[in-house]
């Protein structure tokens, strides 16, 4: 019994410890009413996590319902009836095993009670060694930064759809005069999220997740509304087999394989579209490198549970929501479909108006999350780099008008580095329009190992899975598939890439 008090109260003392070391870090809140007391505080000394099955759910929704949901129509299109819903439900499913693997490595080395992981790169680092984790934390950041300047470029596509309807609404159709620049969508853009970065850490954006994951469901329902409004106008859906000739095929018609092959469509065309589509499959499903981040939200104990939860309920929702647009946009579009099923529609204006402002909104908000693990990455290094500046780390209260008592918190750090982050993603997003490409290649690149090999890695070194022992084998061989798969994405991938450097990618569309 003296033992174990005596164990107990150093493990006080040490939690005490780390809350003053703390201190000179972070606020005890961003918000709040800057009470400094133990019972303000975690097991690790920071500020007392608030997060939830909720909360968390509209995190990773947030994240992984980009506007890329509406190019599911033209994922159907390359892949067909048969292997595009199939293909879907594979990766949901992997995905879903992999994350629910990754929640137990939140705590080493009891997942429920053991010492936190506050991010990716750490978790890889505790269960695999420095150099794995020196290998993940570049491929994590670096797809953040592409994620970013690929959520740029798709919110300045819809404000330019914004304009378009606008100026068709008052002038007509067809009118050259509404022809119009990106950049000062860029820049407007660009200065909403200077605003928007200072908001410290991933437990303070709640409110603008939860809105962010409203508004994509929003626009994913008209698109499928107008999807639905386009069959029963006369695109009656039809699946054309091999009794047909192939001379008497309509390429705007469903077929059970995608897009056929013929006189415009050669048998490399359907290889590379079919890698293409199946990369952007993988991209919808690529929000592993977020997952640890989020959990460190959550209040505890017994995180993982709550994450998988969270998993469970975030994967479901958007399979459906991928299912329902991708089948419903090609039984709408055909073999046409496009690369985005708002692009081009302008009927009924008011409602192809409001998609696009939720597009605009969801990608406002999904920027602010993905960003938050390199924010908290560079901040965290700088506060140890630079102990003793207060430039770095002193947090000055300010007075929120119209609320008695709450302050929030000022770091000129932040200030200075988010804002010129933001300055450097909002410039290269102008100067490369066609970068939802190259974000499809770091997209497909980046699916395997953050979703796929770490997850698996760090569990068959947690439980000690015996070398080329049949679960070995098991896990290996999906990792293994997954290898393949993204091999083949990224090779489409490329010919994307090749194929706009060929088309005058620096000029700006209008």
């Amino acid at each position: 019994m003296i033992k174990m008090t005596t164990t107990a109260t150093n493990n006080v003392n040490d939690g005490v410890a780390l809350s003053v070391r703390q201190q000179t870090l972070e606020p005890k809140r961003s918000i709040g009413n800057g009470s400094t007391g133990i019972e303000d505080l975690d097991d690790d000394g920071k500020p007392r996590r608030t997060g939830s099955t909720i909360s968390a759910s509209a995190h990773i929704i947030t994240a992984v319902i980009g506007a890329g949901v509406l190019s599911l129509p033209w994922v159907i299109a390359q892949l067909g009836w048969v292997a595009g819903p199939i293909a879907l439900a594979i990766f949901s499913c992997i995905t879903f095993y992999t994350s629910s693997l990754l929640a137990d490595c939140y705590r080493y080395p009891d997942p429920r009670f053991g010492k936190r992981n506050y991010n990716y790169s750490e978790a890889v680092g505790t269960f695999l060694g420095q150099r794995m984790q020196m290998a993940c934390g570049i491929i994590q950041y670096v797809n953040i930064f592409g994620y970013s300047v690929g959520y740029a470029v798709t919110a300045v596509v819809s404000m330019v759809a914004i304009f378009k309807a606008s100026c068709f609404h008052k002038r007509g159709f067809g009118e050259t005069s509404c022809s119009t620049s990106n950049i000062p969508f860029m820049i407007g853009f660009g200065i909403c999220e200077v605003i928007l970065s200072q908001i410290p850490n991933m437990s303070e954006l709640t409110v603008l997740s939860t809105v962010a994951t409203l508004m994509s469901f929003c626009y994913a329902s008209i698109g499928v509304l107008l999807s639905v409004n386009k069959v029963a106008k006369g695109r009656a859906i039809s699946i054309a087999f091999d009794i047909y000739p192939l001379s008497k095929r309509n390429t705007g018609k469903t077929t059970v394989t995608g897009v056929e092959i013929g006189p415009e469509f050669s048998v490399a065309d359907k290889v590379w579209s079919s890698f293409s589509a199946i990369g952007d499959i993988q991209v919808a499903f690529s929000f592993s490198l977020l997952l640890l981040e989020i959990q460190d939200t959550m209040k505890g104990p017994s995180e993982n549970k709550k994450m998988k939860m969270a998993n469970l309920i975030s994967v479901t929702t958007t399979t459906v929501f991928y299912a329902l647009c991708g089948c419903v946009g090609y039984a709408a579009y055909g073999n046409d479909a496009p690369g985005n099923m708002l692009s081009g529609v302008y009927d009924p204006m008011w409602l192809v108006v409001l998609a696009n402002v939720c597009i605009v909104v969801h990608v406002v908000g999904g920027y602010q999350v993905y960003n938050q693990p390199l924010y908290a990455a560079i901040e965290s290094w700088s506060s140890k780099k630079w102990e003793t500046s207060r430039f770095v780390n002193h947090e000055y209260p300010v007075r929120i008008p119209g609320f008695k008592n709450k302050k929030c918190y000022i770091n000129m750090f932040r200030i200075v580095w988010r804002s010129g982050y933001v300055i450097v993603v909002t410039l290269i997003a102008m100067v490369l329009p066609f970068f939802n490409d190259i974000l499809a290649f770091l997209g497909a690149t980046g699916y395997w190992p953050l979703t796929i090999y770490f997850p698996i890695a760090m569990y068959i070194s947690r439980k000690e899975i015996r070398k080329y022992s049949l679960k070995w084998i098991l896990l290996q061989s999906l990792s293994g598939f997954c290898l393949i798969c993204s091999i083949a994405a990224v090779c489409g991938a490329i010919r994307g890439i090749s194929k706009s450097l060929a088309n005058n990618p620096f000029k700006a569309k209008a």
